[in-house]
């Protein structure tokens, strides 16, 4: 019986799956296989991982997968005669051994390129988010003021307008 837990994914447990997937790929095993190592290791069941993979996180790594994919192909062909581990972290700025191995280096090196320039430009789209919500805030506080003013004259001025109409009540009575 395998052990299923119900919290939330971090950080750390999705690069494990990613990174065990990535290199199953490469060495031609199978994503399943992937599945239960990570399941094993993390305390989840396999189909727990395999529904993050396939829900999730293939879509962020179509790119790896891709490459993953072609250095399977080389080292099925023979060009390629060892596996390298592979790259979870900051892989954007490090370029992996197994993108200029073989007959398809331009190609793996573009898509290589594409998926850093995809990840800069979600960058810079992050820093305009963050400068328009800090924007936002500022402008939030100014209205926040100035709609307390107004609230304090609103109520001066149904305070006034009360005394007002005591007054003629009593003028009247007079």
């Amino acid at each position: 019986m395998t052990s299923t837990r119900q919290d939330a994914w971090k950080e750390e447990e999705d690069k494990l799956l990613v990174g065990v997937v990535l290199r199953l790929i490469k060495e031609g095993g199978t994503q399943l296989q992937a599945f239960e190592a990570v399941g094993r290791e993390l305390s989840r069941s396999s189909a727990a991982c395999g529904f993050r993979w396939n829900s999730f996180l293939r879509k962020q790594y179509q790119d790896d997968i891709t490459i993953a994919k072609n250095y399977r192909k080389q080292l099925k062909k023979g060009l390629l005669t060892t596996i390298e581990e592979p790259i979870l972290e900051e892989k954007e700025e490090q370029l992996p051994a197994s993108a200029i191995i073989g007959e398809n280096e331009f190609e793996q090196i573009i898509q290589y390129l594409k998926v850093i320039n995809k990840k800069a430009l979600e960058l810079h789209k992050v820093e305009n988010f963050e400068k328009t919500i800090s924007d936002l805030l500022t402008e939030n506080k100014k209205l926040q003021k100035e709609l307390s003013e107004l609230n304090n004259s609103h109520k001066d001025l149904l305070s006034l307008m009360e005394k007002a109409r005591e007054m003629v009540i009593f003028e009247r009575r007079t």
